[in-house]
């Protein structure tokens, strides 16, 4: 690992913006302008294309301002090849143990992924810095204020089916941070290459979620 997590960057906007089969030229474009509006954190996962290199090259350029990350980490192989790369935070779609344990031990902070209650619990137990609630598409905000309730002490990380519409509800509910993957990066414009009117709906759309933050006193 070349640089490690930032909470506090997380926190300026906490959002994991989370890339799936772009091509490393593109990922490197769209990395400029998120970290130009003032996002500070990018998952890679690894079943992209060049999903390592990427994580390296993005970590030599933009290591100093975004924190850069491995998703669809799903064994110990995975983990060492992700960290090999130079990544700094990890995630996860399942919970392993294995692969949280390690990540532990190694001081590198591990999202993984968890649906049920107990499987929540049993994630933040095993030494989760943020327990990805996954797929939280037909859970609703609803569900992570319930789970919240009785157990106020953990920190989640909601994804799946948070949009531009409705990432204040998730945050408002309790959530520490969303993952957000399609919605935060319309193909449409980064396809065609209109890198100009991506940079501008990044800038205001980190704008909402800032000013949201503000209005709900988010903190840690």
């Amino acid at each position: 690992m070349d640089r490690p997590f930032s909470r506090e960057r997380f926190e300026e906007v906490p959002v994991v913006g989370i890339l799936r089969n772009f091509s490393r030229s593109q990922v490197e474009m769209i990395a400029e302008r998120y970290a130009a509006a003032g996002f500070t954190t990018l998952e890679i996962t690894l079943n992209s294309p060049e999903a390592l290199p990427t994580i390296s090259s993005l970590v030599k350029k933009f290591g100093d301002r975004l924190n850069i990350g491995a998703g669809t980490v799903c064994t110990k192989k995975d983990l060492d090849r992700a960290l090999d790369a130079g990544a700094c935070f990890v995630v996860t779609p399942i919970l392993d143990k294995a692969v949280i344990k390690s990540c532990v031990k190694k001081k590198i902070p591990v999202f993984p992924g968890a649906y049920t209650p107990t499987e929540i619990y049993k994630a933040w137990s095993l030494g989760a810095a943020m327990v990805k609630v996954f797929p939280a598409t037909g859970l609703g905000p609803g569900y992570i204020r319930e789970v919240l309730a009785p157990l106020n002490k953990l920190a989640l990380l909601a994804v799946g089916g948070v949009s531009t519409g409705n990432v204040g509800a998730w945050l408002s509910a309790g959530a520490k941070g969303v993952g957000m993957g399609s919605h935060l990066f319309p193909r449409e414009f980064i396809e065609a290459g209109r890198w100009d009117e991506l940079g501008d709906f990044f800038s205001g759309f980190a704008k909402t979620i800032r000013d949201y933050r503000e209005t709900i006193h988010f903190s840690s």
